[in-house]
């Protein structure tokens, strides 16, 4: 049997006193997917540092503003990326440097307990030049080895939270995810798992 719920709905599976789960089916809306992000991913003044940091104004690179599509059964992440890499002579930033939008492609996968993303490109949108590709080239590697979303570390925090059910405690087991799709409006999460009430 096939259940659809919403992720701000799992809690509610609590009230059973074990619950084996089957398929359940999450679906992660692409704004609420974009909020989760930029909370926790975007979390310096907006912003995702890929290289160097706000101290460092000569040589930095950052992604903000992410937007989440589905295309082709992909996961399409447009994101503003402002880079520099250059030297500091004499209070001038001398060398490279370039702003533009930039679309990351990937198919999301479920690895180790964390949502990943699997045969990653970028590109840019409409820009080109030498900085550009070498920096497509670098983010292509950086965020197919970075970026990780912890879903069973959430998933078991949420369901064992004991402040839902002080007087009940829960164990999450066998928690896996054996499909993820793209729809054209969300990321959907096939997942299976058994939560035991005591």
């Amino acid at each position: 049997m096939q259940r659809v719920c919403r992720l701000l709905a799992l809690p509610a599976l609590l009230w059973f006193a074990a619950f084996d789960a089957g398929a359940v089916e999450v679906h992660l809306q692409f704004g609420a997917l974009e909020r989760m992000l930029s909370k926790q991913v975007f979390t310096q003044d907006g912003r995702k540092y890929v290289k160097g940091s706000q101290k460092t104004p000569c040589n930095f690179a950052y992604l903000e503003h992410p937007q989440f599509q589905g295309k082709d059964g992909k996961l399409v992440i447009r994101a503003r990326f402002s880079g520099r890499s250059s030297l500091n002579m004499f209070g001038q930033c001398v060398g490279l440097g370039d702003a533009f939008t930039v679309v990351i492609t990937a198919a999301p996968v479920f690895q180790q307990g964390n949502v990943a993303l699997a045969g990653l490109t970028a590109a840019s949108e409409g820009k080109t030049g030498f900085y550009i590709r070498r920096v497509c080239t670098a983010l292509s590697s950086s965020l197919a080895r970075d970026f990780r979303y912890p879903l069973a570390a959430e998933a078991q925090r949420a369901l064992e939270d004991p402040g839902m059910q002080p007087d009940y405690r829960r164990e999450l087991r066998k928690f896996r995810v054996p499909e993820i799709r793209v729809t054209d409006d969300a990321l959907v999460l096939v997942v299976d798992f058994e939560l035991t009430v005591k």
